[in-house]
């Protein structure tokens, strides 16, 4: 699946956690600091550092075929490429993954052989799924999500403000001011309410400095 919508709103952590449901492994691979293909198919033996991919050492490692595969933010890829123009991009590189014909014969660029990966669960999120190629998009059409309502965000800071144990007087100012109309234009997040909570925690139970 792919889920698309405004950042801050809980996608990545939904990723995981719906993982650590199935009790699957779960890997996550993050787009902002590892955007080629290497890193997730692996690479041909003969070139400098050549190495498997992180899939198949994940299926290998932990002896499971069907693991959970989080790909954060995989609109911002992009085309990485060699000195000599070669195209290493992730996207490309998860085409034949996730068409089952392609997915059952799958070639390791670092052993040379067939695995089946049909098996795989995966789970890419995006911000801007609108600039994804339409072969990924066709292969995995985004599930299309939208900001939190005011009500949805002050329920969330109540839920964790109260697991965290924070006076209600905490919890109150800081759904009041995520609330105010003067951040309706700013669309406050699940990331932007979660520093919040994180900073009421560290005032109220942190040392008093005298």
């Amino acid at each position: 699946m792919l889920l698309g919508g405004p950042p801050g709103i809980g996608k990545s952590h939904w990723a995981r956690k719906f993982g650590d449901l199935l009790t699957a492994p779960v890997m996550v691979l993050e787009v902002g600091s590892e955007a080629a293909s290497f890193g997730l198919v692996g690479s041909q033996r003969g070139w400098s550092g050549a190495e498997p991919g992180r899939l198949i050492r994940t299926i290998l490692r932990t002896a499971v075929a069907n693991p959970i595969v989080v790909v954060d933010e995989i609109e911002k890829a992009g085309a990485p490429t060699t000195t000599k123009g070669h195209a290493f991009g992730l996207t490309e590189a998860t085409l034949p993954l996730l068409e089952p014909l392609s997915a059952r014969r799958w070639s390791c660029p670092y052993y040379q052989v067939e695995f089946d990966m049909r098996w795989i669960g995966w789970i890419f999120t995006a911000n801007t799924a609108a600039i994804l190629s339409e072969p990924f998009r066709s292969r995995c059409p985004p599930i299309r999500l939208r900001h939190l309502t005011c009500v949805e965000l002050g329920d969330f800071v109540r839920r964790e403000g109260a697991r965290r144990e924070l006076s209600e007087t905490a919890i109150e100012i800081i759904a009041e001011v995520l609330a105010h109309p003067s951040l309706w234009g700013h669309r406050p997040s699940l990331r932007i309410a979660g520093r919040m909570l994180q900073r009421a925690a560290d005032l109220e139970k942190g040392p008093l400095l005298r």
